[in-house]
């Protein structure tokens, strides 16, 4: 079974009002089009193209994909989040249901039980993001920096924030900073962009101290500013990927991507929002390791084809570059799957002898009763399954 499937724009106050339209030509609604999925997630189901009053879910009879794929377009900063594991969201699921607090409240942590680790690539050049906890020796560089030319008070903060990393480690400098009331967030935030303002006018060239300005002029007073100063910074080329794990500490800054990722919308955020904020759980799924971030390109496992390998079951995702004179075939697959087509136009075909045309924006779900499909035409189409 072959059926194009589509998506209703999600339209989030980060997303971008051009991307998605200009890169994939699909229709712009005039509002921010931040995010398309494509799956069975029951906050945004797929719908059947040939008939949009059925979505997805059903034609499935309620059996969901353990995965969803994303178009992903950020205009502006994405808050400061992290996802937990599968032992965290259901203990956290229960825990919140226990308390009556209901699904779709704006205090809810936990909108279902499930994990969601993710996977981006960018097809947009120069997709940026904040990921991770930064080396100890990175932080203190931009703390050194901030610090040369700071006023007293926010030199003397700036001082006693090297101390705490350098004898006890990141944690508990993050728990300093996050259990700040807002009046000392504000000012400590205002104190940080003002130096970091100067540090760039001598000529400091660090990264860091350009996203504590791009992030100070979206959300002044807030303390996701100063946390960005903890965090790498990444930034992709066309291709490029990056892997988040649950506990991963993470913002998506600008840019236009392909996210699969397990079928969960729990997200606890820490800052650069104004949606709720809940610290102290958020700093209980966190994972305060300290490491670069790997960066990495898709494997080639054949001419024109290529797989992001990931350590985890949920989903499994390839991409396929074709030119007018590459035919696919024969590719076996486990299990259900999405196809996305980003560039060109191809054929794709299972092996019962079903066929659906996929233009630059279109997608399709294939069924797990025909394992192996083939892809014909020019084009770039990226392939989400499972395990």
């Amino acid at each position: 079974m072959i059926l194009k499937i589509t998506s209703t724009p999600r339209e989030y106050a980060w997303g971008s009002h051009s991307l998605i339209s200009d890169y994939l030509g699909i229709e712009p609604t005039g509002k921010p089009m931040a995010e398309l999925w494509y799956g069975t997630h029951e906050v945004s189901p797929s719908v059947l193209v040939e008939d949009q009053s059925q979505t997805l879910l059903q034609k499935l009879d309620g059996q969901p994909l353990p995965f969803l794929l994303k178009l992903l377009a950020a205009e502006s900063p994405l808050s400061l989040q992290a996802h937990p594991n599968s032992t965290q969201a259901l203990a956290g699921f229960a825990r919140e249901n226990a308390a009556g607090i209901g699904i779709g409240a704006a205090n809810r942590n936990y909108r279902d039980d499930r994990h969601k680790p993710e996977l981006m690539v960018a097809l947009s050049d120069g997709f940026e993001a904040l990921c991770g906890f930064a080396s100890s020796e990175q932080i203190i560089l931009t703390f050194d920096a901030l610090a040369s030319v700071a006023d007293l008070k926010t030199e003397d903060q700036l001082g006693a924030f090297t101390d705490i990393l350098e004898s006890d480690g990141i944690e508990p400098l993050f728990d300093l900073l996050i259990n700040l009331s807002t009046e000392q967030a504000g000012e400590l935030e205002l104190g940080i962009a003002a130096a970091a303002a100067r540090a760039r006018e001598v000529g400091f060239e660090l990264q860091s101290l350009e996203v504590i300005h791009k992030l100070h002029e979206l959300y002044p007073g807030d303390i996701g500013v100063v946390l960005s100063s903890l965090l790498n910074h990444v930034r992709l080329s066309p291709g490029e990927a990056i892997f988040l794990p649950a506990g991963n500490i993470h913002a998506y800054l600008a840019g236009l991507g392909v996210e699969v990722m397990a079928s969960s919308d729990n997200v606890l955020r820490v800052g650069l929002t104004k949606k709720y904020v809940d610290g102290a759980e958020l700093q209980s799924i966190l994972d305060f390791s300290q490491a670069p971030v790997k960066v990495f390109s898709a494997k080639s496992l054949a001419s024109g084809l290529f797989s992001y390998e990931t350590p985890v079951e949920d989903f499994l995702l390839y991409r396929a570059e074709l030119s007018g004179s590459t035919v696919m075939t024969e590719l076996n697959l486990p299990a259900h799957a999405v196809f996305l087509c980003t560039a060109g136009e191809v054929a794709l075909s299972n092996s019962i002898g079903e066929r659906e045309v996929l233009r630059r924006g279109e997608a399709a779900f294939m069924a797990k009763d025909a394992k192996s499909f083939t892809l014909v035409g020019s084009g770039t189409v990226f392939i989400a399954t499972s395990v």
